[in-house]
Parts: C-alpha cells; sequence; structure tokens
C-alpha cells in the first residue's frame, strides 16, 4: 500500500481538523467572553459594594470628627479649675465620645464585612474563569493529541512547504503556551485575592476584639457615672463638700504613701538575716496577680481621670470583676494590711526580694495577716473598685485591681516587670 493517500482525502482530513482546531480556539475566545458577559451582574453588586463602603468611610470621617471636639471639650475642661461641675462635665464628655468610639468600631466592622463580601465574590469570579480556561485547554490538548494520529509525513504533503508547516506548528505551540500563561496569571490573581481575604478576616477579628475592649471601656464609664452619682449624694450637690472630699482624698493619698514607704522600710531594717535569705532566694518573678492582661489606666497614665485631682497615678489598674481572687504577684511576706470592711481606700502590701514591693489597690476582701509569708499564686485577697462600694475610696473608675510594684521604696512602671 501507498504511503501516499489521494490529495482530496488529505485535504479533507486536513480541513477537518483544522476546522476543529477553529471551533475550540473560538469555543475558548467565545467562553471567555461568556465568562466575562456573565460578570455584568456581579459588576454590578462589586459597584453596589463600593458605593455601600465609601459610604461607610464618610459616616467614620464624620464621626472621627465629633469624637475630636468631644475630645477637645474633655482637654479644656481638664485645663479649668477643678470643681465638682467640671468634674461631672468632664464624666459626661468622656461617656458620649466613648459611645461614639463604639459607634465608629461598628461601621469599621461592617465596612471590613463589605470588602470581605467582594473580595468573596471576585474570587469566585476567578475560580469560573479558572475553571472555564482550564477546560478548554483540555479540549485543546486533547485536540492536539488526536493531531498526532496524523503522520508528520501527511502534515508536511499538506501544506506548500517546510516553512509553512513550522508556522503551523509555532502558532499552535504559542497558543498554548499563551493560554498556559493566562491560567497561571489567573491562579496568582486568585492567591492574591485569597491572601488579602486572609488579611480582611484578621482586620475584622481586631476589630471584633476592639469593639468588646470599647463595650470594657464604655462598662467602666458607665461606673464613672455612677460615681458621679455617688459624688453628687456625698457631697450633696455641694461645691464645699465637693473641696471637702477633695482634701481628704489628697491627704490620705499622702499619707498612705508615706506609710507604705515607711513600713516597707522599718520591716527590711528588722528582718533577720534568715528571713532576708528567704525572700532573695523566693521566686522574685512579678507575675499577673489577676486573670485579666487587660490594663485600663497605665503607670503615670496622662489620661488617667483623676491626675490632677489626687495626682500621678503610680500604678497600672487591671480589668477585674467586683470580687476576682487576687494572688500574690511573687513569693514575700505581708507588709501591710489596710481594710476595715468601710469604703475608705483599702489595700494589700507585700514585700519580696531584690528590693521590690507590690501593692494591691481597692481590695473588698482580704485573706491574710501582717508579717505572712506568702508564694506567688496564693490567693491574698478580693478585687473591688466598685464606686461606694467596699474598700474603694472617694474616687474609683469602676472594679478594677490597682497594682503597684515599688523598687527601693519608689514606684515603677509595672508593666516592665510583668511577664
Amino acid at each position: 500500500m501507498s504511503i501516499f493517500r489521494s490529495s482530496s482525502s488529505l485535504d479533507l482530513r486536513f480541513f477537518s481538523k483544522l476546522s476543529v482546531l477553529i471551533i475550540i480556539c473560538a469555543g475558548f475566545l467565545i467562553g471567555g467572553s461568556f465568562v466575562f458577559g456573565q460578570n455584568g451582574s456581579l459588576d454590578a453588586e462589586i459597584n453596589d459594594l463600593n458605593l455601600k463602603i465609601q459610604n461607610q468611610k464618610k459616616q467614620l470621617d464624620d464621626l472621627r470628627e465629633r469624637q475630636q471636639k468631644y475630645q477637645a471639650q474633655i482637654e479644656l475642661k481638664q485645663r479649668d479649675r477643678i470643681s465638682l461641675n467640671n468634674q461631672l462635665a468632664i464624666l459626661e464628655n468622656r461617656l458620649a465620645k466613648a459611645a461614639l468610639d463604639i459607634d465608629g468600631v461598628n461601621l469599621e466592622i461592617d465596612k471590613t464585612s463589605l470588602e470581605i463580601k467582594k473580595i468573596e465574590i471576585d474570587s469566585a469570579n476567578l475560580d469560573q474563569q479558572v475553571e472555564t480556561k482550564k477546560q478548554h485547554i483540555a479540549n485543546l490538548l486533547r485536540t492536539i493529541y488526536k493531531q498526532d494520529q496524523v503522520s508528520t509525513l501527511e502534515i508536511l504533503l499538506l501544506n506548500d512547504s517546510l516553512t509553512e508547516f513550522l508556522n503551523q506548528a509555532r502558532y499552535l505551540q504559542d497558543t498554548s503556551e499563551e493560554i498556559n500563561n493566562g491560567v497561571n496569571d489567573l491562579k496568582r490573581s486568585k492567591e492574591d485575592l485569597n491572601q488579602n481575604k486572609l488579611s480582611l478576616d484578621q482586620k475584622n477579628s481586631e476589630l471584633l476584639t476592639l469593639k468588646n475592649k470599647l463595650e470594657e471601656k464604655k462598662e467602666n464609664l458607665a461606673y464613672e457615672q455612677k460615681n458621679k452619682n455617688n459624688l453628687l449624694d456625698e457631697t450633696r450637690s455641694s461645691e464645699q463638700q465637693f473641696q471637702n472630699l477633695l482634701q481628704q482624698a489628697k491627704r490620705e493619698q499622702q499619707q498612705m504613701e508615706a506609710e507604705i514607704a515607711s513600713v516597707e522600710r522599718l520591716i527590711r531594717q528588722k528582718m533577720s538575716e534568715k528571713e532576708r535569705n528567704r525572700l532573695n532566694n523566693g521566686n522574685n518573678n512579678i507575675a499577673w496577680p489577676v486573670p485579666s492582661q487587660y490594663v485600663v489606666t497605665r503607670f503615670h497614665d496622662p489620661d488617667y481621670p483623676y491626675r490632677r485631682l489626687i495626682g500621678e497615678h503610680p500604678a497600672i489598674d487591671i480589668r477585674a470583676k467586683q470580687g476576682t481572687t487576687i494572688s500574690a504577684a511573687a513569693d514575700g511576706y505581708v507588709a501591710k494590711v489596710k481594710f476595715d470592711g468601710s469604703t475608705k481606700y483599702a489595700y494589700i502590701m507585700l514585700i519580696h526580694g531584690n528590693g521590690l514591693a507590690t501593692v494591691y489597690g481597692h481590695v473588698s476582701a482580704v485573706y491574710v495577716m501582717t508579717d505572712q509569708y506568702v508564694t506567688q499564686g496564693q490567693p491574698i485577697g478580693r478585687s473591688g473598685g466598685m464606686p461606694g462600694g467596699i474598700g474603694t475610696g472617694p474616687f474609683s473608675t469602676g472594679p478594677h485591681l490597682h497594682f503597684e510594684v515599688r523598687l527601693n521604696g519608689l514606684p515603677v512602671d509595672p508593666e516592665s516587670y510583668l511577664p
């Protein structure tokens, strides 16, 4: 049998296969157009989401402007003469600003949710495009495979020259590479979008955490509102009564500072060599005294609301619900317990090795006695701070633990010692 077939037979087979290739390539292009045509409704949805996101941004900008106005009013009042009306105005402005802060976070969360939804739509769209193009490439590869069933000699005989044959082969190769590169680009785009979605999910998680913190802040400020009512009850809305209470609080603060320094110095002097060794050989690494590690007010915090009333804040305030168990932050001796079950400010002081001491303020219950040796983590009392509650004192921002760390008798930043 001759290896040469009739020209008409070869022409027919060639044009048949060429037609299949043209149809598939056209199908690929049409298929791609169909996918993009389907995107009309998706584009409309994405545009709608973009408009909503822009609207959220505008509302956020408006909120921030109002927040700045409240903050300016707070700072102005803080520079004014200390008075009952002044303190009430500060509390009211802080409450109003906190409410705006929470509204702002809610808007941020809504905006991020819209952005996540937009990314999800883009990802689904790209998924569809990638799958469609992959299917067309698979069809093309199957067709190319079928073309391989025709001998090279037959294909050569169908072309006027070797150059024309090579050009056609190169065209098919270039087409395949171009399609493959297009799919790889889409895959990379999809990976980028997935990464963006992960970032937005993380941002959303952070915003939810921030929202919880702001809710806690609002709760704290609500306690400040309760403290305001408590102040009004104690002062009977009298400016003179408020000034008397303020002077009393300042005297108690100064007395406590002197008392703590004096007691620590005296006890360390009276300690035996054995007791000193026990302190220095104990666990002197400072640990968190309550389960929470959320600091409400920091050491020497410029935003401490009673800074101008009773002076710098020599501690950190750790969020703790009323009655939370307080644990010893390190091994040591109980140097001072000031607690009589009244609403007066109550505290526990421990001394440790290496010149360290810790003070636990606003206690509502006490489990230890003076001179008792305690170990790290041992319960020593319960937290307080509820305005008008046991062991709170005249000024409090709500339930928390006032926690001091002292080095050689002087207050230092507890956060530099905490893990």
